[in-house]
């Protein structure tokens, strides 16, 4: 039989895309507000790896990513899923002028030093459920010094620029376990 262990905590990190820079304003006060400290802003990247979203969010969209300074428990993922598909709910409500039926898209999840793990609404095969309607899945993975992609990865996620700032945040992360 297997030992249970304690798990360490893990690296939050929370993606937003939208048309407007106040879209991605508003992410990250919400994230400032609700968990404190950011220890790392990615680059605002153009999200143009697919059009799946452009019915209902426009063209031109663009993508940014925060990772949090204090460690979360994994085990909190579905009510992070929860609370950020209210502040789309939210943003979209007070920005009906942006023309687009979704005007902000946030992701959240967690990295460790293995792999990041994304939360969705969404079941799929290659997804596992949380609690509260929520699933998770691996989307990328950290294996021989270098991030690794899998068939489901999304087309974003396989690009250099996502990997460089995911090791930046693996090196944060392994920096936060020595303390």
């Amino acid at each position: 039989m297997g030992e249970i262990r304690t798990q360490r905590n893990a690296l939050l990190i929370v993606g937003a895309f939208g048309q407007s820079d106040s879209a991605l304003a508003f992410v990250r006060s919400q994230i400032e507000s609700q968990w404190g400290e950011i220890a790392l802003t990615s680059p605002v990247y153009n999200f143009d790896q697919t059009t799946y979203y452009s019915p209902s969010m426009g063209a031109d969209l663009k993508k940014q990513f925060w990772a949090m300074k204090t460690l979360i428990d994994k085990a909190e993922l579905p009510k992070i899923k929860h609370l950020t598909n209210d502040w789309e709910a939210e943003y979209a409500d007070k920005n009906k002028n942006e023309h687009v039926a979704r005007p902000v898209n946030v992701d959240p999840g967690y990295l460790t030093e293995a792999k990041l793990v994304l939360a969705t609404t969404k079941d799929r095969d290659h997804r596992l459920y949380l609690a509260d309607g929520i699933f998770a899945e691996v989307t990328i993975y950290f294996h021989r010094q270098q991030w690794r992609t899998s068939r489901w990865t999304y087309p974003d996620f396989q690009t250099p620029e996502y990997h460089a700032f995911f090791s930046d945040c693996r090196n944060f992360l392994r920096e936060q376990y020595q303390d």
